[in-house]
């Protein structure tokens, strides 16, 4: 378990981990920054980790990177492209055809404010993998989160959820003059809506499943390269990545955190600290929003996601 200090909400002592004994676990985007590492200290700290990636040369680097380690468990790597729901598909079941249960789900994958694009489906890009994508693998790896008891899903958002809006009549952008910064506040916004409904649609089934939420702050990870002034003003203030992915791997593990909260740093309006409580827009904690938005997304991923 990685060292934070204790709050009012999080009064576990540090050092102690929710997760048993060799945690089955599953990272998407692990190939590189947060999720990187992550999965990092979670290998080495006895999980048995999957990297699940876009770029499968990349994961398979990063996997014998964590494996010189010497971890417990040799990490695994995973083929996952969630711009293509067929590749969301197929990553499911490889995954599920090799592991009884699931742990851990840290939903981490994503992009940031790249140049208009779109998934196989038609979907907006950052939309469609940051949200959409992950939506569809939660759903489809659901059964083996209920083999596992207390079993955890990590949800990574942002600060720019806080500026994000979904527009329900145009959420892939197709009358609308695209503008990526706002395209990806949506995508942040769709991934706090995500994790806090899930939280609800599991306490209303009574399942002990934890759905969480956790954002890194202001961290210089390789997201940032399509921003150049973002990117100057990293090297001033951003969080390296050990310290960025800390709320995340909170979240994860530490035996206080309750489904439904949302951890980040706790200095600096959420820039930068040590993992806490953090506080997320209204709109994020809208549960009509949330339910629309549940809604059209199991109908554009083609996705049946019932919690019973």
């Amino acid at each position: 378990m990685v060292p934070a200090p204790a709050t009012k909400t999080h009064s576990a002592a540090p050092g102690a981990s929710a997760l048993p004994p060799d945690a089955v676990v599953l990272v998407t985007g692990a190939n590189s920054g947060i999720g990187f590492e992550a999965a990092r200290v979670l290998a080495m700290q006895g999980a048995r980790v999957s990297l699940a990636c876009r770029n499968e040369t990349a994961a398979r680097e990063a996997a014998a990177k964590i494996a010189d380690q010497g971890p417990a468990h040799e990490p695994q790597v995973y083929a996952l492209d969630l711009a293509r729901l067929d590749s969301v598909r197929d990553c499911a079941q490889r995954f599920a055809d090799g592991h009884p249960h699931l742990d851990l789900l840290i939903n981490n994958a994503g992009v940031m404010i790249p140049p208009f694009g779109r998934t196989r489906e038609g979907f907006e890009l950052q939309m469609g993998v940051n949200h959409l994508g992950h939506f569809a693998l939660t759903a489809r790896l659901f059964p083996l989160l209920q083999r596992a008891p207390g079993a955890r899903v990590v949800t990574v958002s942002s600060l720019a959820h806080r500026f994000g809006r979904i527009d329900f009549d145009d959420p892939h952008w197709e009358r609308r003059k695209y503008k990526r910064s706002a395209a990806y506040g949506a995508s942040k916004l769709a991934n706090l809506l995500f994790a806090f409904e899930f939280d609800r649609r599991l306490r209303r089934a009574g399942s002990p499943i934890i759905s969480a939420a956790a954002h890194p702050g202001w961290t210089s990870t390789r997201l940032m390269r399509h921003v150049s002034l973002i990117s100057f003003f990293s090297a001033l203030l951003a969080m390296k990545t050990s310290r960025g992915a800390l709320p995340t791997l909170y979240a994860a593990t530490h035996p206080g955190v309750q489904s439904g909260d949302y951890i980040g740093p706790d200095k600096l309006w959420g820039i930068r600290g040590n993992p806490g409580p953090s506080s997320a827009s209204a709109d994020a904690r809208d549960s009509d929003l949330a339910a629309r938005l549940w809604e059209l997304s199991e109908a554009l991923t083609r996705t049946p996601f019932v919690i019973a």
